[in-house]
């Protein structure tokens, strides 16, 4: 009988600890999809925990969030846009934690509900055979050399365009408009997201995109395509991507142990080897860091 009641206690035992592993941790982010398999695969085999990637552009991840409001399904969100998290913030989704691997983290790439995970920088992407003289500035692409050759992400769907274009305007103010009045004048085509947009420039249909995110192409030129980024002198926008755990979760220690190795070591050297800038400064990146303090 002893015997018995010990055996029943330890399938019990056994079958608490199968379900409170079978659960899995919800992602939700932005591109590169590259960086959040190697993340998730890393955090898994650190923790054991399975980890569900949805990845899309901010656009469509934004909008799935806001359909699931009712039944919320992610845990962790990484967007390509720093006005994103702030909206999250302001409408008290999210739920505050300060990882200690941010210590390193400058300032302005954290608050108490989130943080960066890492950053892209928005330029000109140009094709060096593509016949037209080498920008150096976002006017140089109005010139009638560039008269139906340039593309931009539609930043209805890139996160990090809408942050350009929201930047530009800062910085530029009314001359911002008659910027993007000229751009659409001289033929610019709005394309999807940044991959649709490098797209018909990398194969020569088009000759450059206006406000491109650094990373996409900087991975293309490493597999040799004639491609050059571009920042202009007269300034441009980083884009820092906001990671943050949704006070919906119902996995909060995992969710915060997932944004400890993103920010590891181990987790920023994956975030350099897709060709964003780490998030923390004493992590090597592949890009320059000089437009960061």
């Amino acid at each position: 009988m002893k015997s018995i009641k010990q055996g029943v206690a330890l399938a019990m035992m056994l079958s608490a600890t199968m379900i409170s592993s079978a659960h899995a941790l919800t992602v939700y982010t932005a591109g590169p999809g590259s960086l959040a398999k190697s993340l998730a695969s890393g955090y898994e085999k650190k923790t054991g925990v399975k980890v569900n990637i949805f990845q899309a552009t901010t656009g469509k991840v934004m909008a799935r969030l806001e359909a699931e409001q009712a039944n919320p399904q992610a845990d962790v969100l990484i967007s390509a846009s720093w006005d994103t998290a702030e909206d999250l913030h302001h409408r008290g989704w999210l739920l505050p934690y300060q990882s200690g691997n941010a210590d390193k983290v400058p300032a302005a790439l954290k608050t108490a509900d989130y943080v960066a995970q890492g950053i892209s920088a928005l330029g000109i992407v140009w094709n060096s055979k593509s016949g037209t003289p080498e920008p150096k500035e976002w006017r140089d692409l109005t010139e009638a050399a560039f008269k139906d050759k340039v593309t931009t992400p539609d930043p209805a769907l890139s996160g990090a365009s809408l942050d350009l274009l929201i930047g530009l305007q800062n910085g530029l103010g009314d001359k911002a408009w008659t910027l993007f009045e000229a751009l659409k004048k001289n033929g610019m085509v709005v394309s999807g997201p940044n991959a649709q947009a490098v797209t018909p420039v990398m194969q020569g249909a088009k000759a450059a995109v206006f406000g491109a995110v650094d990373y996409v192409s900087y991975g293309n030129i490493a597999q040799g395509e004639s491609l050059k980024v571009i920042f202009p002198a007269s300034g441009t926008v980083i884009a820092p991507r906001p990671m943050m755990i949704l006070k919906t979760t119902q996995h909060a220690d995992d969710a915060k142990a997932f944004v400890d190795y993103v920010l590891s070591s181990e987790g920023q050297a994956m975030v350099a080897d897709a060709w964003l800038m780490p998030a923390r400064s004493d992590c090597a990146g592949k890009t320059p860091r000089c437009w960061v303090s």
